[in-house]
C-alpha cells in the first residue's frame, strides 16, 4: 500500500512539480495551497508524511501553524519543512514546534527522496515484533524502540521521530562520545550540525520539564554528545 505525503505549498509551479516527482515514486500525494485547506483535510484523515512550506499564501508564518495542529494529532507523524527561508531561527523554530527535519528549497529532489525514505524506514519500525534488544535501560530511562516510547523517572517524554533515534543513538552506548556523524548514521539522517544542535537542545528541555535537573545529555565540545548517568 503506496505511502501518503501531504504536500502544503502555495507555489502552484513548484506544487506541481512535487506532486508529480513524488507521484513517480510510489507515493500518494495530496497537496494545498493554504493553512486552511490542508487543516480542515488534516481533521479528516492523516497522511503519513507531511511536508511543509512555512510562508503560505497571506500568512508569512502559516505553515508553523500547520505543523502544529499536526504535532497536537500525532506524535510520531514525520514532518518536513520544505523551504525557501534559509536562515537559523526559522530552522530552530519549525524544530522546536516538533518538526523532524527542516530542508531549503535549493537541495537536489534525490536529497529530499532520501530524507523522506529515512523517515519512513524508521516509522516502520514501529511495526516490527518486540524483541528485548529493543528496550534500553540505563539509569532512570527505558527506551522502546518499537513503539517509539521513552520514559524518566516513570514520566513519558514525548519525542519526535527525529528525537527518538538521536537520543537512542546517544543512550545506546552510555558514556560512549557520539559523534555527529555517528549520529547521523546511526539514526539514519543527513542533518546540518546547526539542526543537530537544534534537536539535541529540545529533547533536553523535554526531559527539564518532568526532571528540572536532568544533564544526562553531555556535549563533548569538540567531539560530540554522550548520554552519562
Amino acid at each position: 500500500m503506496s505511502k501518503r505525503i501531504a504536500l502544503v505549498e502555495d507555489d502552484q509551479a513548484l506544487r506541481d512539480n512535487y506532486v508529480a516527482a513524488l507521484g513517480k515514486q510510489g507515493y500518494e500525494v495530496q497537496a494545498y495551497a493554504n493553512r486552511q485547506l490542508a487543516e480542515q483535510a488534516f481533521a479528516k484523515r492523516l497522511p503519513d508524511l507531511a511536508i511543509i512550506d512555512i510562508g503560505l499564501q497571506d500568512e508569512i508564518d502559516g505553515g508553523f501553524a500547520v505543523c502544529q495542529q499536526l504535532r497536537s494529532m500525532s506524535k510520531t507523524l514525520p514532518i518536513i519543512f520544505f523551504t525557501a527561508r534559509d536562515n537559523d531561527y526559522d530552522t530552530i523554530c519549525g524544530l522546536r514546534m516538533g518538526a523532524d527535519d527542516y530542508l531549503t528549497k535549493d537541495i537536489s529532489l534525490p536529497h529530499l527522496l532520501a530524507r523522506i525514505a529515512a523517515l519512513f524506514r524508521r516509522t516502520a519500525l514501529l511495526n516490527q515484533p518486540q524483541t528485548p534488544s529493543d528496550l534500553i535501560q540505563t539509569g532512570e530511562l527505558i527506551m522502546d524502540s518499537k513503539r517509539m516510547t521513552v520514559s524518566w523517572q516513570k514520566h513519558n517524554i514525548e519525542l519526535t521521530v527525529t528525537e527518538f533515534w538521536m537520543l537512542h543513538a546517544i543512550a545506546k552506548y552510555s558514556g560512549h562520545v557520539k559523534s555527529r556523524q555517528q549520529l547521523m548514521d546511526e539514526s539514519k539522517m543527513v542533518v546540518d550540525d546547526t539542526t543537530i544542535t537544534s534537536h539535541i537542545k529540545r529533547i533536553r528541555k523535554k526531559f527539564m520539564l518532568v526532571d528540572a535537573e536532568f544533564d544526562c545529555v553531555e556535549t563533548v565540545y569538540g567531539m560530540g554528545y554522550r548520554w552519562k548517568n
